[in-house]
């Protein structure tokens, strides 16, 4: 198999593309560096294209290995065919591979082995030929031997028929027809173990649907449901039509003594060896898709949560709240230092709202807070209330966030949150991560592991591995789409930057404390293990604010200064206009598009400087907007003022809202009450979607209609159709 071939088919890119991307994967390129840095190799194929390339890759890299065991072992025994080589050679999954290998994998001790150590293999060739003249019995008295166990001709009959009924459940080509026909018309169902009994999976109870079409959060909640003993789940085929196939496949000539046996033969192995293996792979299959799409739809929607907009430039304070602990408070600095704690009782049982009033009063003066952040847990209602009232209270404009608190509890107290904040408890710590996440989102989440964050489904109930590393892959796109800034980020920032391990991110940390501020990129091959392969993979993706190369604080890599410098050279500019530039963009004054439109051939130019017409593209942009954060363009948080009873919410009422969560049958969306709203997929959009994220995404901010309201249930039905 051509592996570049087969992926390039996949992806639906070029060959070479592949060839080039795995090229690059093989010397120890990071999918960050190839995207952004070798776009000229790979025809500018993007992260996730790469990821996925990487995934097939790595599948297709251990199917041939596994198939070359395969025919070892096979060859080994002296069994291997000229036929059997194609078909293994021909396999393109590892379930067909074992399939084919099954007939010549040591086995455990069957009764078919058991029947072969009698001597038995005779009659059931007898029987397989199905040439009888007389009753089989007559034929298998012949085997009955009390020196091999064989005590009558029944069972040598019965032993014959068991080493039939392997040979049939081995045959690869019978096992392929049997899943591929319950794939298109077998049926997944599930009962209660108790139907009386109440509990979340209910609508499971006396379930049943087409295999073709079960959604894959479906599937994912009858494989809880089954674990946690609720629920009793299975495959269902049309067996009279399967063992109808393998009757027809197997019977070759009409022998009334051998034909019964030939049936019976194959109901046993269909029913004893074939379908218990056969119902485990399509449930297998079914849950491995199912997390598949769970795990794209989480990290599509973490991606949108790392990437939402940072506010800077505010002192924030933050807001844990909680009822009999109290709510903790930290304010924070527009650098994200924390200035001041505290503790306050305004929510049951203390309920002390004027002394606690008071001391915001006395926070919001002291350090001229413009900004409060409150995560959404516990008791944020009755603390967003008090914060309504406090601020029609205040002779100065403040603003409040309501803040995802999802893994700010796991944050605080770990290790890391313990080196950060050696001073202060598990309250502040968290307190003080509400009010960062608003002031840079990014730099406080990769603080979190990513399946604390809870932008998913399910989660908790896959394949932990998979998962893991799927989220790690969209936390690293997303810290290297923007980049960071090497003297102010934190180790846990660093490493997630290409090339960066864990260790070097420390070593950078420590040498920052023990030398300074870096003032160039070169600075950081002085850093401890931080050699030139790892420098290639990181330096561009590092940002120097005000060092000793403007260049330095874009995205432009070392590798190109040469070519930018001469570039610079040819348009007019000295080092001076790029500082100018940077300077305007950070102010939001600077403009795209001006120095592109004065290189009239571009192809020309990148030629007469050395560099493919991309990496041109590249600089030319980075020169007009140096250091341009990629999360401008996403929408800002909504700042709010007032707040909503869940009660004052009326059918027909239109709200602004911010999507929270996105699951496969809809999204969650905050309206400014404590509890979020469900917008169906159906409500989403006029037109057919298959999934919510072709129309929303975390963090957007949309407009939603009330259709109705439940308080006892606290269930908010919401949509965004027909609004105008």
């Amino acid at each position: 198999m051509d592996i570049c071939v087969k992926i390039a088919k996949e992806l639906n890119v070029q060959k070479w593309q592949v060839e080039a991307a795995v090229k690059l994967i093989d010397e120890g390129n990071t999918i960050p560096f190839i995207s952004r840095y070798r776009k000229e190799a790979t025809g500018a194929l993007n992260d996730e294209v790469l990821r996925n390339l990487f995934d097939r890759l790595q599948y297709l890299r251990n199917l041939e290995e596994k198939k070359e065991q395969v025919l070892k072992s096979i060859e080994e025994q002296g069994q291997l065919t000229e036929e059997l080589k194609a078909k293994i050679l021909a396999a393109e999954t590892m379930v067909l591979v074992d399939d084919l290998y099954r007939p010549y994998r040591p086995k455990r001790k069957t009764r078919a082995s058991v029947a072969k150590e009698k001597g038995l293999e005779g009659l059931a060739n007898h029987i397989w030929l199905q040439y009888a003249k007389e009753d089989v019995l007559i034929e298998a008295a012949k085997y009955v031997s009390e020196e091999k166990g064989v005590e009558s001709p029944e069972e040598a009959l019965q032993g014959a028929k068991d080493i039939l009924a392997e040979n049939i459940s081995d045959e690869a080509d019978y096992r392929t027809y049997i899943r591929n026909f319950t794939m298109k018309e077998g049926t997944l169902l599930s009962e209660a173990k108790d139907a009386d009994a109440e509990s979340v999976y209910e609508m499971y109870y006396n379930y049943q649907e087409p295999i073709k079409k079960v959604a894959g959060h479906r599937v994912l909640a009858l494989n809880r449901g089954e674990k946690e003993k609720v629920l009793t789940v299975k495959v269902n085929t049309i067996d009279e039509r399967v063992i109808a196939y393998l009757e027809k496949q197997i019977i070759v000539r009409d022998n009334p003594y051998t034909t019964p046996i030939l049936k019976e033969v194959a109901e046993d192995s269909f029913n004893r060896l074939i379908w218990p293996s056969i119902e485990r792979e399509i449930r297998n299959e079914l849950t491995e898709k199912a997390e598949d799409g769970a795990i794209s739809v989480f990290g599509k929607n973490l991606e949108q949560l790392l990437m939402q907009p940072p506010i800077a430039g505010k002192v924030v304070l933050g807001w844990d709240p909680a009822f009999r602990t109290g709510c903790k408070l930290a304010v924070v600095d527009s650098t994200g230092k924390v200035l001041d704690t505290k503790v306050i009782y305004p929510t049951a049982p203390q309920n002390k709202v004027e002394e606690s009033k008071a001391e915001l009063k006395k926070l919001i003066k002291k350090y001229n807070i413009s900004l409060i952040s409150v995560g959404n847990g516990t008791a944020s209602r009755e603390s967003e209330q008090i914060i309504v009232s406090l601020l029609k209270e205040l002779d100065r404009p403040v603003q409040y966030v309501i803040v995802n608190e999802a893994g700010a509890s796991v944050y605080s107290a770990s290790k890391l949150a313990t080196e950060e904040f050696p001073n202060f408890d598990v309250g502040q710590r968290s307190a003080a991560s509400i009010a960062r996440r608003l002031q840079d989102p990014l730099a406080e989440l990769v603080k979190i592991d990513p399946k604390s964050i809870g932008v998913g489904q399910y989660q908790h109930d896959m394949n932990q591995k998979k998962l893991s590393e799927a989220l790690t892959g969209v936390v690293e796109d997303s810290v290297n789409k923007v980049g960071v800034d090497l003297n102010t980020a934190s180790a846990s920032l660093l490493e997630y930057i290409s090339g960066i391990s864990k260790v070097i991110a420390k070593n950078i940390v420590t040498y920052r404390e023990e030398n300074g501020r870096f003032l160039s990129r070169k600075q950081l091959l002085k850093v401890p293990k931080l050699g030139p392969k790892a420098y290639e993979q990181c330096a561009g993706f590092m940002r120097i604010l005000d060092g000793e190369n403007p260049l330095d604080a874009t995205s432009v890599h070392p590798e190109s200064y040469d070519a930018a410098m001469e570039l610079m050279k040819k348009l007019g500019l000295t080092m001076e206009d790029v500082r100018i530039l940077q300077k305007e963009a950070s102010s939001g004054k600077g403009k795209a598009g001006v120095l592109a439109a004065k290189v009239k051939d571009k192809k020309k130019m990148a030629e007469e400087l050395g560099i493919g017409e991309l990496t041109l593209e590249d600089i030319l942009k980075e020169l007009e907007k140096p250091a341009r954060d990629p999360r401008e363009d996403m929408p800002a948080p909504i700042l709010r003022s007032d707040v909503l009873d869940m009660e004052d919410l009326k059918p027909g009422m239109v709200l602004k809202g911010t999507v929270r969560n996105v699951i496969d049958f809809g999204a969650f969306v905050d309206i400014g009450v404590h509890q979020d709203g469900l917008v169906h997929i159906s409500q989403i959009t006029e037109r057919f979607i298959k999934h919510p994220l072709e129309a929303v995404s975390v963090g957007d901010i949309v407009d939603v209609q009330v259709m109705s309201v439940d308080v006892a249930k606290k269930r908010i039905a919401l949509t965004m159709r027909n609004l105008s």
